[in-house]
């Protein structure tokens, strides 16, 4: 049998076996599709032209871009012939997957990969996936009937879909369209359910080549499977349901597991930017993640990578709703609605049978507005089309019985001869009629209580613009419309013409409808031309043209970086890093300690010698044994540089008798313990510390959980135990006044993690190590190993101060240099360790090698008067 990994299920079923290179002349190679090993795209061409040694003679052409789009359901209609034997398929117009294609490049493929509608029997699933892949080029998921009900009824509908609409089970038999309580079994169906899904991507997927593009809710665990499979895999995700607010979303027990998941895309996508925020907020509260905005685009820095996000609410498909106007019979059907509702005003509402819809709240208030305002007694007529409902349970049958009861107490209060207040339609209405209705409303009423897109709204607008012209109307004559839409969907920012409701007022939204279809004809003209320029030029096409442009902008740099596959289950995330960022080995620096005479090691403390989430910020007895020794060795100079007074570091470290001390980003530093703290910065002026100090108290008594730290050189602010996003917003806004109240001060004033910091001007822990190896080089002994390690934000200016000490001459032109991060993080540094435990065991091992090597002359001593001392005179670490 003629396969490998990976391929392309199309070329096989169209019996394309060159394209693959499976016999016949041989296809010229292409990069590997799964990297294995670390390493950079150049690296791989290489290793593919030394593979590829015999030259082909056959021209070969670029690799065709293709999009797979994945989703619940596939954009096709599937129904069992009459006679019984097999299948009829066709595609579903109405879908957003098969409208998405018009804003696609011509020259993009496009799979797609999804369920069907139908249950399937396991006998004719082969044949049906054939057929589905060569003439519509679709790949179906066959869910086990039994998981296929877990998976959709039991965890997306009963879970996901009541939380994400802000409905919490309170009960555990709450069930039904409310939701129900979690159940660990139901979550499971869903995951295993998403690897069905992944398992299909996997079968067609050129990894290197293809985009994947994942839609909604129902596939929220999908991308952790895919990017576990292909570090590099370029894969965008958009949800068309709200994302709900922090205080809600935190309480759904996988709530790491799903944020994690997502962040495994490249850009993620979401209608408006409440969701998005909401999202946002979610991602900084539980994950610890901060967004960034640059030239107009958000970002999340996520091991590395940067995952954006995009705001764009959905549009409507204007060629296919214009041609629905255009139908033979379109007029007769608006000509029969014109004679049905004769000298009647017409509300229109359409929507989902849900409990999310406000279908009842919209009846209360069309019942205000005819008791408040009589004169539309006996004119205004409130249509509502209610499409059969998608679920069932006990809430839903409950809405069902306050709409029917609201419904007839309308009419029988109301009702006269040739007038019924409220038309209730209950049944599946076509297209065509539907438009129809459009055509003759008066206004749309639009009162959901939460709805992630709504485009009922956007099809209004479209229908009024090309309604057919009657006799006597002039043909360039103006159109108008008219929107009362709640504030709560999706489509309501955009709509800044519509009047905004909140519809739990039913009070005001009486109102609103009564305003509405009261206003002036100038006005609706007014508000309907600006709907339709918006909605005419942000349609289906632009949203996914637009979507793909930013998917492409943030994969732009996948092949630049090097990238590795960490974690287990859904806490998996690829890092991705800079080529020359590479992982310190042990054996390496090992080797370069050894060889070196003269070595400089700089080691910060929290963070890197002890975790920064300890509460007990005391040494391990490791680490003070590991210290000592390396204190012990006389080719060395160790030094402690840290943001810390002090008194901790000298209580601490008294073990320690070589080791110097430099405290407070390098403000003070001590040589040996025996020796004075010198002070390393001339000022000695600290007035300023009586303008910052009031400031930091009036931000600590307004933000619960801060407190600020006294230093004999600085300030500190810290925020870490205050409310996260509070917490944030008032360190950006102490910045702020800082710098405004600071600006004639010799000071700096810096955010770091959770902390806002006002130091003198000239202290940073760059200049502890430019001191350091000048005063080394002046006696002397000039280092040819350098190693700095470091966590945080403030360890970057060793990182880039020991980057450029070779170009200053303090070192020896042949040294080793090793400045090393803590964690897989972007950073100025070349190399990096996982945690503090890698950095203890690697000191651990240079220790070990000091304790098994001959001792160089003490570097401590003072210098040496004698004529037959060493050509390198000892190290006296003075100024």
């Amino acid at each position: 049998m003629m396969s490998r990994s990976y391929t392309n299920l199309l070329d096989l079923a169209s019996g394309n076996f060159a394209a693959l290179g499976l016999g016949g002349e041989r296809a010229a190679r292409r990069m590997p599709r799964v990297m294995t090993v670390p390493g950079t795209l150049a690296d791989l061409q290489e290793e593919e032209e030394r593979a590829s040694s015999v030259a082909s003679d056959v021209q070969s052409s670029p690799p065709q871009e293709r999009i797979i789009i994945v989703a619940n359901q596939l954009p096709v209609r599937a129904r069992r012939r009459l006679d019984g034997r097999g299948w009829s398929f066709g595609w579903d117009d109405d879908s957003l997957l098969l409208q998405l294609k018009d804003g696609l490049p011509e020259d993009m493929e496009v799979l797609y990969v999804g369920s069907l509608r139908v249950d399937v029997e396991a006998h004719e699933q082969e044949d049906v996936a054939q057929t589905l892949l060569e003439r519509f080029k679709c790949v179906p998921a066959f869910l086990p009937p039994d998981l296929h009900d877990r998976f959709y009824q039991g965890f997306c509908k009963a879970n996901i879909w009541p939380l994400f609409h802000y409905m919490l089970p309170f009960s555990a038999d709450h069930g039904g369209a409310g939701g129900r309580r979690f159940d660990r079994g139901l979550w499971e169906s869903y995951v295993l359910a998403n690897k069905y899904f992944s398992q299909k991507v996997i079968e067609v997927i050129n990894p290197e080549d293809d985009y994947v593009w994942i839609h909604d809710y129902h596939l929220m665990a999908l991308p952790t499977f895919l990017r576990r499979r292909f570090n590099r895999l370029r894969m965008g995700f958009f949800l068309h349901i709200p994302f709900p607010s922090s205080e809600i979303y935190r309480t759904f027990p996988v709530r790491e597991e799903i944020l994690k998941a997502l962040l495994n895309c490249d850009l993620i996508g979401f209608h408006t930017f409440d969701y998005a925020r909401h999202f946002l907020s979610c991602c900084s509260r539980m994950l610890g993640l901060e967004y960034q905005s640059k030239r107009g685009y958000i970002g999340l820095e996520y091991f590395g990578r940067t995952v954006g996000i995009k705001i764009m609410p959905v549009g409507i498909h204007m060629g296919q709703l214009n041609s629905v106007l255009r139908l033979p019979d379109m007029e007769w059907r608006v000509n029969e609605l014109h004679q049905q509702f004769q000298g009647k005003t017409v509300l229109l509402g359409i929507d989902d049978m849900d409990i999310f819809k406000g279908i009842n709240l919209k009846l209360l208030a069309f019942e205000h507005m005819l008791k408040v305002h009589p004169k539309w007694q006996g004119r205004a007529v409130l249509v509502q089309i209610a499409n059969p409902a998608r679920g069932h349970g006990r809430d839903l049958n409950e809405v069902e019985s306050e709409i029917e009861e609201s419904r007839d107490r309308i009419n029988s209060a109301f009702s006269t001869d040739g007038y019924t207040p409220v038309i209730f339609i209950d049944r599946i209405v076509s297209v065509v009629e539907r438009i129809a209705y459009y055509t003759i409303a008066e206004c749309v009423v639009v009162t959901a209580v939460r709805d992630g897109m709504n485009l009922i709204p956007y099809e209004y607008i479209v229908c009024k613009q090309g309604i057919p012209k009657g006799e006597g109307v002039k043909p360039d004559s103006p159109k108008k419309s008219m929107l009362v839409v709640s504030e709560f969907i999706g489509c309501s920012p955009s709509l800044s013409g519509a009047i905004r409701v909140n519809p739990w007022n039913i009070e005001t939204t009486g109102e609103a409808m009564n305003e509405a279809i009261s206003i002036s004809d100038g006005e609706k003209e007014l508000r309907h031309e600006k709907h339709y320029r918006y909605v005419s030029t942000h349609d289906v096409a632009y949203w996914s043209r637009s979507f793909m442009q930013d998917l492409e902008r943030s994969c732009k740099d996948h092949f630049r970086r090097n990238c590795w596959g960490i974690g287990l289950g859904f806490g998996f995330r690829v890092v991705a890093l800079d080529p020359n960022f590479r992982k310190l080995h042990i054996d390496g620096i090992v080797s370069a300690y050894e060889k070196a005479e003269s070595r400089a090691i700089l080691l910060d403390y929290d963070g890197t010698l002890v975790p920064q989430t300890s509460l007990n910020k005391k040494p391990t007895a490791e680490v003070i044994r590991i210290i000592k020794t390396l204190c012990a060795d006389k080719k060395n100079v160790v030094f402690i540089v840290s943001g810390r007074g002090r008194e901790g570091l000298e209580e601490w470290f008294t073990p320690c008798e070589n080791l110097g001390l430099a405290a407070e980003h390098g403000y003070f530093i001590r040589w040996k313990r025996d020796q004075e703290w010198e002070t390393c910065h001339q000022s000695t002026d600290f007035e300023w510390m009586q303008i910052v100090e009031p400031v930091m108290k009036l931000y600590t008594e307004s933000t619960d959980g801060s407190y600020i730290e006294t230093k004999k050189s600085a300030l500190v602010w810290h925020h870490q135990d205050a409310d996260p996003g509070f917490g944030s917003a008032q360190s950006k806004e102490m910045l702020d006044h800082l710098e405004s109240v600071l600006a004639n001060e010799p000071v700096s004033v810096k955010s770091g993690q959770f902390i806002v910091e006002v130091k003198p001007q000239g202290v940073s822990k760059g200049l502890v190590v430019e001191k350091i190896l000048s005063s080394m080089m002046e006696n002397g002994r000039q280092a040819d190993f350098v190693l700095c390690i470091g966590d945080d934000r403030s360890d970057e200016d060793m990182f880039e101060d020991v980057a450029s000490i070779v170009s200053k001459n303090l070192v020896a032109r042949h040294s080793s240099i090793f400045g090393c991060t803590v964690g897989q993080k972007p950073s100025k540094a070349k190399y990096y360790l996982d945690d503090i435990t890698d950095v203890i065991s690697m000191l651990g091992a240079l220790a070990d090698a000091s304790e098994d090597s001959p001792s160089s002359p003490d570097a401590l001593d003072e210098p040496s008067s004698s004529p037959n001392a060493s050509d390198k005179p000892p190290l006296s670490l003075e100024f």
